[in-house]
């Protein structure tokens, strides 16, 4: 009989601990559409023996989620940079990232340190970036072959010939190409908004140049297209599509540095496979693997070694528009205080109501 109990207990005990390897087994993935393409899960899954289950969410729902569980029940989450030490300080929905498990020489270094510093609470950092965008000079350069820097956006030699969005970017890009650091102005509310107050003050004298003050994407391509627009402030894929249909127009990365957002992995507070994270992010930042992602996608990553996988088209863009100094120089988009949004609008509605 005691021998009967003995076995059944092994038999429990063995069975518990198959269930649990199991769990552990899988990795539930909180992303965008189209980060975790079905032919790199699948690869992922027969390398590693991990399950992958995907939850396709944006910024907003993936902190709603987190708060909620108060960071259960994701084992990673892809938040973009900006959005995570604000929510990391009050909400505590993720865990530090341990960078001794990641393996930084497939990282570009500078988009690693600036996701560092970015999502920094205390002494902790807590994400590792992925794929990033850029925002900076879409320029037809038959027609203005000079335009290398935002402040093109104000030259009266294209007079008629600009279009820019009436939006925080444009504040943003016109402070970087007049020497100063908006981003560095920050951490001080006074000091930002009289800079932006000099900008603003840039805008309203350059608005007779101004052809319009586009809405939105298509209707900057179609400004270019119609060659109504010949310098404008825009993203770096528009820009690309723009040059496959007129090889006169491409996107310009700056001089005083493109644009840039970062979406990142971050680990949740309560994940119950961190190393099948850590795992997952190896995978992806795997030049062949990240080159895939973009081949798809065509948002750049942070692999260093994705450019020689690229298709042609593609690998032609990235490196007509950024050598390694401009990928550097990029001014990646930190976390904005509240009142700095407060600031801009101000600043934005004075411009639009100027004559």
């Amino acid at each position: 009989m005691k021998k009967t109990v003995l076995r059944a207990s092994i038999v429990l005990l063995a069975l518990a601990a198959s269930s649990t390897s199991m769990a552990q087994e899988t990795l539930r993935l909180l992303t965008w559409t189209g980060y975790a393409p079905k032919v790199l899960v699948e690869k992922f899954e027969k390398e590693t023996g991990i399950k992958v289950e995907l939850t396709y969410s944006n910024n907003e729902e993936m902190i709603a989620k987190l708060r909620a569980t108060r960071g259960a029940g994701f084992d990673l989450a892809q938040p973009s940079q900006d959005r995570i030490s604000a929510v990391q300080a009050k909400y505590k929905i993720y865990q530090p990232m341990d960078y001794r498990k990641i393996d930084a020489s497939q990282f570009i270094s500078s988009m690693l340190t600036a996701v560092q510093d970015n999502t920094k609470v205390g002494s902790d950092s807590f994400a590792a970036p992925f794929c990033y965008g850029t925002s900076g000079l879409i320029v037809n350069k038959a027609k203005a072959r000079n335009a290398k820097d935002y402040d093109a956006l104000l030259d009266p030699k294209y007079t008629g010939r600009i279009s820019y969005r009436l939006k925080r970017p444009t504040l943003i890009a016109l402070a970087f190409s007049n020497d100063y650091d908006p981003f560095a102005s920050y951490s001080d509310p006074k000091a930002y908004k009289v800079l932006m107050e000099k900008v603003g003050d840039r805008l309203i004298s350059g608005k007779p140049l101004v052809k319009n003050y586009y809405a939105n994407g298509d209707a900057l391509l179609e400004l270019m297209r119609s060659g109504e627009v010949h310098v404008a402030l825009g993203w770096d894929n528009g820009g690309w599509k723009l040059h496959d249909e007129n090889p006169d127009i491409d996107f310009v990365a700056p001089k005083s540095g493109a644009l840039g957002w970062i979406d990142t992995f971050a680990i949740p507070a309560k994940s119950k496979n961190v190393e099948g994270a850590y795992k997952w992010i190896n995978f992806m930042l795997k030049p062949e693997n990240a080159a895939y992602f973009t081949n798809q996608e065509k948002y750049g990553t942070a692999s260093k070694g994705a450019n020689e996988f690229l298709d042609e088209s593609i690998r032609d863009n990235f490196t007509r528009s950024f050598s390694a100094a401009d990928i550097d120089n990029i001014k990646w988009y930190p976390p904005v205080p509240a009142k700095l949004e407060q600031i801009e609008g101000k600043i934005l509605d004075r411009v639009k109501a100027s004559r």
